[in-house]
């Protein structure tokens, strides 16, 4: 299948402010674009590009003072295949995992393990390990978190989307995350497109989403806790250790978003042959 997929941001700066975007396809998914992911800028400013230390395309700009627009359209081909699914994918044990994996078991800004810990080991410690461990963590956060944007909070960490239960996608992915680490298992945060592709269409504006990934059977495998249901279309952006690392925008000077929309649509009628 075919997904037409891009955005368009703006912000309004009070004075000429630098920025780091994340915003490009990432390099695992750019052999499926159909045309160019190419970032246009709204006044045009010379942008850097660089691959960071998680694998992720970035782009350093100085926002000239007033209104900036950033935006992109592309099409990209995908399977159309839903989310792997392998319920016999193992768990490692510490010592046998690969030391890249390893800082993906470490607490990290959203993601509090010293204080999941306990309720972690108590709630899931005699679960099987492995993907039953891994799904019965996303089955707890799906059923115990309530979905909302209005729930959105910039600051709201994994800790605090436990004790309050209501976050967005990105809360469901930093608890889960948290609590496969508590667990020993590998976990890094994802962002990128998800559109309603294979699903009844949402009435809400499209945004970008959130999900992560655990290390089990020697890869990586995706998991989902808002939706907790394999899904079709999903396009990485970016992947780190919590929604820190892949910020669709870091700002060092004061801004205000001003203008948001994301766009991920199947091509009726398209195949992968077309």
């Amino acid at each position: 299948m075919k997904i037409h997929a891009g955005y368009e941001i703006a912000y309004e700066c009070p004075q000429p402010t630098p920025m780091i975007i994340t915003l490009s396809v990432h390099p695992t998914r750019r052999h499926s674009l159909l045309s160019p992911d190419r970032m246009l800028l709204d006044p045009p400013v010379l942008a850097k590009e660089y691959c960071d230390g998680f694998g992720n395309i970035c782009h350093v700009i100085q926002a000239p003072a007033g209104k900036l627009t950033i935006s992109a359209d592309f099409l990209v081909e995908d399977s159309g295949a839903p989310d792997e699914v392998v319920p016999d994918a193992v768990q490692h044990t510490l010592e046998t995992l690969p030391v890249e994996t390893l800082v993906y078991l470490l607490g990290s800004r959203y993601c509090e393990t010293d204080r999941l810990s306990e309720f972690a080991w108590s709630t899931f410690g005699t679960i099987p390990q492995g993907w039953t461990l891994v799904q019965t963590i996303v089955d707890f956060v799906h059923n115990h978190v309530t979905f909302g944007y209005p729930h959105a909070d910039a600051t709201r960490t994994a800790f605090d989307t436990f004790t309050e239960g209501k976050g967005v996608c990105r809360d469901f992915a930093h608890l889960a995350v948290t609590l496969c680490r508590c667990m020993n298992i590998p976990a890094r945060y994802c962002t990128g497109y998800l559109g309603d592709i294979g699903v009844p269409p949402d009435p809400a504006p499209m945004d970008f989403s959130a999900w992560f990934e655990a290390y089990l059977g020697d890869r990586w495998y995706t998991f989902d806790a808002r939706h907790n249901e394999p899904r079709i279309g999903r396009i990485l952006i970016a992947r780190g250790r919590d929604a820190t690392d892949v910020a669709i925008t870091t700002s060092y000077g004061p801004h205000q978003l001003v203008g948001f929309e994301v766009v991920t649509d199947e091509v009726p009628g398209a195949d992968t042959a077309g």
